[in-house]
C-alpha cells in the first residue's frame, strides 16, 4: 500500500495530516517527557481514581492504560489524529474504563460544561496550541506537563476567566543525574515550587536540569480566592 508521508517531514503538530504520517510509520507506542511512574504522586495527589478524566493529545502512549492499572475507572482519550485514535482503540477495546475520540482540541464543543472533572495535557500544549488549549478547558482542573516555563504559561493560566489556582513542581527529565555534589533529594521534586506574586520564579532560581519539565496544577478558586487574584499581563511570546 502506498504511504504519502511527505506530510510528516514538515514539524506542522496542528495539522493531522503531520501526526497520520507519523504513527503509520513510527507505530508501537510512546510516551512524550514522562512515564506514568514519575507523574503518579502527582495525579494521584489531585485527580481521584474515581474522576471522569481527559486526557488531552493522547497520541499512543500508555500512560492511560497505566493509570486505569493504578485505579482509575473513566480516561477519555482525544487526539486530532485518526490514525492514533484508530489504534489505541483497537488495542483497548477490551478494557472499558479508557475510551478514544478522535478530536481537534481546538473545538471541544462536544464536552458540555461539568461533564468531566479533570483534563491532563501531556505535551499537547507544547505542539503549539497551548492558549486555544486553555481557553477551551478552561473551566476545569487541569494538569499539564511541558517545557513552557511560567513566563510564557502564567499570563495565560492566571486569567481570571478561568478561576484557576496554580500550583507549580518542576522534574528533571528522564535519565538526567545530578551532580555528584548536589546535597538535595529526589523528594524535592515532589514540593510545590515557591514562585513570585506574578507567578514567576524567583529571580535567584536555578534550574537543576536546563531542560527540565513543567508542571502546572490548575485548581478551580473560591469566589474569595478569585477576588484576591492578580491579573498579569498577556505577552506575544504563547510558545
Amino acid at each position: 500500500m502506498y504511504r504519502d508521508t511527505s506530510s510528516c517531514n514538515t514539524y506542522n503538530y496542528g495539522d493531522a495530516r503531520y501526526w497520520d504520517a507519523r504513527y503509520v510509520q513510527e507505530g508501537g507506542s510512546f510516551d512524550w517527557y514522562q512515564r506514568y511512574t514519575a507523574l503518579r504522586p502527582f495525579v494521584r495527589k489531585y485527580i481521584p481514581t474515581s474522576s471522569r478524566v481527559l486526557m488531552v493529545g493522547c497520541g499512543n502512549a500508555v500512560m492511560s492504560e497505566d493509570m486505569v492499572k493504578d485505579g482509575y475507572e473513566d480516561i477519555m482519550n482525544i487526539d486530532i489524529s485518526s490514525v492514533a485514535i484508530d489504534m489505541m482503540r483497537r488495542k483497548y477495546e477490551n478494557i472499558p474504563q479508557l475510551k478514544y475520540m478522535q478530536m481537534d482540541v481546538r473545538n471541544m464543543s462536544f464536552f458540555p460544561d461539568e461533564s468531566v472533572d479533570s483534563v491532563i495535557d501531556k505535551v499537547c500544549c507544547h505542539r503549539g496550541i497551548c492558549t486555544l488549549l486553555v481557553l477551551e478547558l478552561g473551566t476545569l482542573d487541569s494538569l499539564m506537563i511541558t517545557y513552557g516555563d511560567p513566563t510564557v504559561r502564567m499570563p495565560h493560566l492566571s486569567r481570571p476567566l478561568y478561576k484557576w489556582k496554580t500550583v507549580l513542581y518542576i522534574i528533571p527529565r528522564p535519565g538526567f543525574e545530578r551532580p555528584g555534589s548536589c546535597s538535595l533529594t529526589t523528594k524535592s521534586y515532589l514540593e510545590p515550587v515557591p514562585t513570585t506574586e506574578k507567578g514567576l520564579l524567583p529571580a535567584d532560581f536555578v534550574l537543576e536540569d536546563p531542560d527540565s519539565h513543567f508542571i502546572y496544577v490548575c485548581k478551580k478558586m473560591d469566589e474569595t480566592e478569585l477576588s484576591n487574584m492578580p491579573i498579569f499581563p498577556l505577552t506575544n511570546n504563547v510558545f
